[in-house]
């Protein structure tokens, strides 16, 4: 399954893109957004590592710490996407105030 580690690679990828994004950044509102779509990458990040480990490996203590990393990145990428959707109108709100 090669489809795994590319995803892994490239979500990490993103995920230190964002960060590093975020530093750059002076307005609080557009890190915010970053950080939310970094969010986004760790969660795929870390749900399709945990998949891949468990394809591996095939054993009930693989299946176990595949369940953990799941719940744990579904939950990051759950609350980055509801992070994005939030900040993304606040960020239209302000836009549409200064024209």
């Amino acid at each position: 399954m090669v489809i795994f580690p590319i995803i892994i690679v490239l979500s990490f990828i993103m995920y230190i893109y964002y960060k590093v994004m975020i530093m750059r950044d002076r307005d609080p509102l557009t890190q915010e957004i970053k950080n939310a779509k970094a969010r986004i990458a760790l969660g795929i990040f870390i749900s399709v590592f945990g998949v891949n480990q468990y394809l591996f490996y095939q054993t009930q203590l693989a299946l176990f710490i595949t369940l953990v990393f799941l719940f744990f990145g579904i939950a990051q990428g759950y609350g980055g996407i509801k992070r994005l959707t939030h900040y993304r109108g606040e960020y239209q709100k302000r836009a549409q105030m200064n024209q």
